[in-house]
């Protein structure tokens, strides 16, 4: 595969993947983080690391706007439930899986 189509096919998983994220809402960041070790917040850091690194600077806020498609704190207040004191533990037991945010080139 040549590089331009790499790009390409990477970009659209990616968005792919931030569609998919915005129809499940009912998928809480928690539960995602605790199974795969990342979450949407990770992907809105990995975004603005990316696009920083191209030399297109956005705030994290700008970044999780185009990961949930809404405003952080709107779409909080529309979806998000308090965790649960299993996930916490869960979540605290997973650290160390957590992702590390970084540029991947």
């Amino acid at each position: 595969m040549d590089e331009l189509t790499r790009l390409k096919a990477e970009a659209a998983a990616f968005r792919g993947l931030v569609q998919h994220l915005q129809k499940r809402s009912d998928v809480q960041n928690i539960d995602v983080m605790n199974t795969a070790g990342f979450c949407r917040n990770c992907l809105a850091k990995w975004y603005r690391a990316a696009a920083e690194h191209y030399g297109a600077p956005m705030t994290y806020e700008q970044a999780q706007e185009r990961v949930y498609g809404m405003p952080h704190a709107d779409w909080k207040l529309k979806h998000q439930k308090p965790s649960t004191p299993a996930q916490d533990k869960a979540y605290e037991d997973s650290k160390p899986l957590h992702a590390k945010i970084a540029v991947i080139e």
